[in-house]
Order: structure tokens, then sequence, then C-alpha cells
């Protein structure tokens, strides 16, 4: 080892070397003059780009357009029609209602520069296509935070009061007060699922209504918690604890029916339950069950795993549900603030510029991606790894990343792996699409600091890296052989042959494909410990893919990573817990 060379990055908030490319019929009137005179101003006026604005957009976003381009609002298109209307357009701008799909990018011949959401979620926007078409893809991710915050008050309030069902019985000429006697939100613990912008509003009109307020969020900034005086707590915790509780967190394959017969089962009997996030966080059958038994005494939800639900769908009309069709962002404020927010994105990615509101990433050059690609592949997972070994409601703020390499610094750019490690740390419960646009800006947003070394080392440069290693500091780990000496969480891995393989776990080397999932076991290091588990895995058809054993020294401790094809069943994991001398396992889902 020769040189280490140390870099931290807190935003970047433009890549310098990357930009938009402008529709032709701009690019080319920067560069006409005439007699010396600069004619752009006059030239402008015939080559406006065209936007299309497909669904209803507010007024004050409409103007905005204009200002920079030519408009066309043509709205309840056919996909045939939108497919017509593309080829001449450089920006279209959609709601939730339009599906800009394969076909949308590939009729449009490379004339469609960006696509804006108007609004957050963006699943009816193919992003791959969009990126190998070399279209931008932006959305409107804060213009709705406090109209979604005050409908989940909105929500709590008129669920504690019984409001919707007193409403209904009194216009159907029944006088019952003592019914719908309510409870008090003074006094009571909200626990808060999902701490982000909607969170974090929804908490401070909590504390005003005399709540205390617990939260759960793995990338919750503790200086922000403490600003308005909210304690920040494992996700048990604030299951256990909680009267009230406010879902505000993504749909993610992780929070995918978060709220499910297990979690209910480990809630106090009747907590109330508020969702103005996705449907889909909760098991809606096991809502059901869980009202049904008084488990849950009242729910209030504005969205549901299928919109809009089935005439006859049982929590819509159980009597101790409050339910609104999807009104988070509808207000006249909320509905011009994305307007507006959306027209800027628009335009400015129109202008060149990169935005911060970009979902997927500006075409890298072939030779790049290709020399990069299994490294890249490296990197998110061993993030992903890292993450799923962290305990505790804390969140990650310190991660360090480092590389061994014998090329020169100036000689290897590690901005797409940097992207990458910020990927597989934030997206697994995040509804943010992480790319090299706007990776340092999410880390900076959730309070993530991502430190970079290079370890210069000695050997042929034909490999750009030897290896990575990915450092978690101040957090406690689920696997506490993961730790360094110091505390820190650590995992590095190196691509053989292709493909990325886990190398070293805390201290322990192993060797292991990073494919599928991976099982993570510590034990005492004695004959018949990989047949034991082995045989567990195959009682239960799990097939194993691979299999390494690294030990502190023969006798004592060892560490034995397996890969898995499927993931086990919780009885499979209980089973090889029960082995007498595993001491600590974890599964890891890649």
């Amino acid at each position: 080892m020769a040189a280490t060379t140390s870099q931290s990055h807190l935003l970047r908030p433009t890549l310098p070397s990357l930009r938009l490319r402008c529709p032709s019929s701009i690019h080319s009137v920067s560069l006409r003059r005439t007699n010396g005179t600069d004619r752009i101003s006059s030239l402008r006026a015939v080559s406006k780009p065209t936007i299309l604005v497909a669904e209803k957009l507010g007024a004050a976003g409409l103007e905005l357009l204009k200002e920079f381009g030519n408009v066309d609002c043509s709205y309840n298109m056919s996909p045939e029609e939108l497919c017509a209307k593309v080829p001449l357009c450089d920006a279209l701008i959609v709601r939730s209602g339009t599906k800009v799909n394969r076909t949308v990018f590939e009729s449009s011949a490379g004339r469609l520069r960006v696509v804006g959401r108007a609004g957050v979620g963006i699943d009816n926007v193919d992003l791959a296509a969009a990126t190998e078409h070399g279209c931008l893809v932006v959305n409107a991710p804060t213009a709705n935070t406090v109209a979604a915050a005050e409908h989940g008050i909105a929500l709590m309030a008129a669920m504690a009061r019984n409001v919707a069902q007193a409403d209904a019985a009194l216009k159907a000429g029944k006088w019952q007060r003592n019914k719908y006697v309510g409870v008090s939100l003074v006094g009571k613990t909200l626990a808060i699922l999902g701490f982000g912008k909607v969170g974090s509003e929804v908490a401070r009109r909590a504390k005003g209504l005399g709540m205390h307020v617990v939260a759960h969020d793995p990338y919750a900034s503790a200086d922000r918690a403490r600003a308005i005086a909210v304690d920040l707590v494992s996700f048990e915790e604030a299951i256990s604890m909680a009267d009230f509780i406010s879902l505000h967190m993504p749909l993610t394959p992780s929070t995918d029916k978060m709220l499910n017969d297990e979690t209910f089962a480990k809630m106090k009997k009747g907590v109330r339950i508020v969702n103005v996030a996705r449907g889909g966080v909760i098991d809606e059958e096991a809502l059901v069950r869980a009202l049904d038994s008084g488990i849950v005494a009242q729910a209030a939800l504005d969205v549901f795993t299928k919109e809009p639900p089935a005439a006859d769908d049982k929590l819509v009309l159980h009597e101790n549900v409050t339910v609104t069709p999807h009104l988070g962002a509808s207000t006249v404020e909320a509905q011009e603030g994305v307007a507006i927010e959306i027209a800027e994105a628009v335009v400015g990615a129109l202008k060149g510029e990169l935005s911060a509101t970009a979902v997927n990433a500006p075409m890298v050059s072939a030779e790049v991606l290709s020399e990069l690609a299994p490294y890249v592949e490296l990197a998110e997972k061993l993030a992903r790894l890292a993450v799923q070994l962290v305990a505790g409601g804390g969140g990650v703020k310190s991660v360090k990343v480092t590389y061994a390499s014998a090329r020169s610094p100036d000689d290897l750019d590690t901005r797409v792996i940097r992207a990458m490690i910020i990927k597989g740390l934030i997206e697994p419960i995040s509804s943010v699409f992480v790319n090299l646009v706007n990776a340092d800006f999410t880390a900076k947003q959730r309070g993530v600091r991502i430190t970079e070394e290079r370890v210069q080392i000695d050997g042929t440069s034909e490999s750009p890296i030897e290896y990575i290693q990915v450092l978690i500091a101040q957090v406690n780990s689920k696997f506490p052989s993961a730790e360094t000496e110091t505390g820190e969480i650590s995992v590095a891995g190196r691509v053989k042959d292709g493909i990325p393989h886990l190398t070293k776990v805390g201290s322990f080397q192993v060797d292991v494909s990073l494919e599928g999932s991976i099982i993570l076991c510590r034990q005492v290091d004695q004959p018949g410990m990989i047949g034991a588990v082995g045989s567990v895995l195959g009682e239960q058809n799990v097939n194993v893919s691979f299999m390494s054993v690294g030990r502190s020294a023969p006798r004592k401790h060892a560490v034995m990573a397996i890969g898995v094809d499927e993931e086990p069943s919780k009885e499979t994991l209980t089973k090889i817990g029960e082995i007498p001398a595993i001491e600590e396992f974890v599964f890891l889902k890649l």
C-alpha cells in the first residue's frame, strides 16, 4: 500500500461535466450571428421548445411554461393520439392518468427531452425507457407537503370524534349522541412512521394539539426531531406504545404490507391508524381482522391498494373506518404549487440545467459504463447489505467508502459508484430514485455524510478497482460480528470474473457471490457446522448457491456466509438459530 487519499461529499448540486442535450433548433440558434450582432433573442421566437401538457395543470404553472415555450394543452388523449403528438414535442407534462411507456419514447424518435410528472409518484413513467432514449424525468415532490399533512390531521380528528359516522346517521334521521362518543387527542401518543417532509409537518400540528409524538424513520434527522420535540424510536417501540399511528412512508419492497397480522398483534389494544401515504403499506385483509378483533379501534384511510376500491370492499364499508378518495394533495393551493414546481423543473431541464427533482440519470458513455458495470453492481449490493445490518431507530448518518486501486486518482472517476452506494443505502426504504444526477443531493437531504477514501496499491491498473469497503459509523448492528474493533459496521467486496463477491464481514474473511440473498451466521468453529446448516436449508427446500466460512482461529469463532436462491421462511431461520453452536445470525436480502 503506497498512499491514501480521502474526500468528503455532502452535496454537489450539479455535476459540471454533465448537461442535458437541448433540442437541435435551440442549440443552433445559440451559434448564429449576423454582422457581429447577436440574433439569439429574435430567433428564439421561432425556435421555442414545444411543451405538451397532457393533463390539467394549474394556471400559474401554464403561465411559466408559456413564457419559455410553445404550450400545447391536449387533455384526455388516447395512447395512439399521444404517440402521434410526441414526435413534435420537446417536453411532456403528465399527472397520474397518462401512461408514458416505452412506446411513447420510441414514438418520440429522440425529440422528447423531458417528461415532467406533476406530483410525487412516477409509477406511470417507464424510467428505464426514458433513460435509454436520453430523456430526463422530473417530478414535483414538495408542493403538496402541507396539504397531505393537513389531511392526515383532519382524518385523525374526524376519526377520533366519529364525524363521518355521526354525519351519516344524522342525515338518515338518527340522533345517536351516546353511540358516537369519541376520544380526545390531548395527552395521547402519536407514532409517525416515516419522518420525512409530510411526517414532520404532521408532528408539528399534533404537538399543537397536545399530543406526545414519537417517530420511526431510519434516515430521520435527529436535529430536526429535537427541534420539534419528537422522540426517534425503533419500529417495534413506535407501534407498541402508540395510541394513534400515522403512516408517511413510501411503498417499497421493505414497506409493502408493513402493517400486517404480526405487527398488529404487537400494538396496544384500541390503537387508531391513519394512512395518507400509500395503500400497499397496510395488509388490508389483516386490518379488517384487527378491526373486528378490537386490536385496532378505528382507521382513517385516504389511500388503498387498489384505487378506486371495489364497491363491496369490506375495509371501506367497515363501520369503524373513515375513508376519503385519495384527497391528500387536493387543495387549491397544493395544486397550484405542484403546477409551479413542475413547470420550473421542466423549464430548467430544457435550459440544460440538472434538476434536483430528477428521477433518472443522464446518458453515460458506453465505454465508462462497460468498464465500471460490475463495480457499480458491487457497490450497490454492499450498501444494501450494510444498511440491513443497522439496528435501532437512530438512522445512518456517516458512511465511509474505501476504494483500493492501482490507478491514479485522476484516472478513476468514482461518481457513478458513489451514487450507487447512496442508492443502496437509501432506495430500499425510500420513494426516491437515486442516480448520478441526484445522489449527493438525496444524501444531504437525509443527513447522510459520504466520505470517500482511495487506497493506492501496487500492481497493474488493468482493473479499475481491487476492492470496495463500506463502513457505517455511529450505529449498532443486528449482527455484531460485522462490527470492526472501533464499532463501525464493515462489509467489503471485489469483482471476480465479472461477478460481485462479498469478501469480508467485520474482521472475518469470506468469499460468497452477491447473487440472490445471504445468510450470515457466527458460530463456534467445530466440525459439522456447514452440514448442520445445509441440512436445515435442504429440508426446507432452500437452494444454496455459495457457502464460505471465515474464522478468527481454529476452534474459536467463525462466520459462515451462505448464498441462497430463495428467501427462507421464518420457521427455517428459527431452526438455524436453534443449532447449539450458532451464536448469532441474520438474513440479508439483495
